[in-house]
């Protein structure tokens, strides 16, 4: 597998919040978060073991085969998160490299850290 991205950055959440976060985003009583463009689809949790990893499929159909590996850690009373992408293919342009790391900053510094308040 190859890396083309990756970001860590905490969350305002212990990591067992965040893992359920990110392995049932559609919870009951959970506010929503993961909120998809046009061009994206919903990941499926591919590996998860609780409460320090995920792994989810891609969310981009032209991009079938890359991962998101989602690593969390205590920090304090916060998560520190972090997200790697990785592909078994050529790695996407510069302009699609770009797109897809802003879009998971987004949706996981973003978007999941408003659900939880902050």
């Amino acid at each position: 597998m190859i890396e083309y991205g990756a970001r860590a950055q905490s969350l305002p959440a212990p990591p067992g919040v965040v893992w359920d976060s990110l392995t049932n985003p559609d919870a009951s009583g959970t506010r929503p978060w993961l909120k998809l463009l046009a061009d994206e689809i919903a990941p499926e949790v591919l590996e998860s073991n609780r409460p320090d990893r995920v792994v989810w499929s891609s969310l981009w159909p032209s991009r079938p085969n890359d991962q998101v590996v989602l690593e969390l850690s205590a920090a304090g009373p916060e998560t520190a998160l972090r997200f790697t992408l990785l592909t078994p293919d050529e790695p996407p342009d510069e302009s699609k490299t770009g797109h897809i790391r802003k879009r998971m900053n987004h949706l996981l510094f973003a978007d999941l850290r408003f659900s939880y308040g902050n």
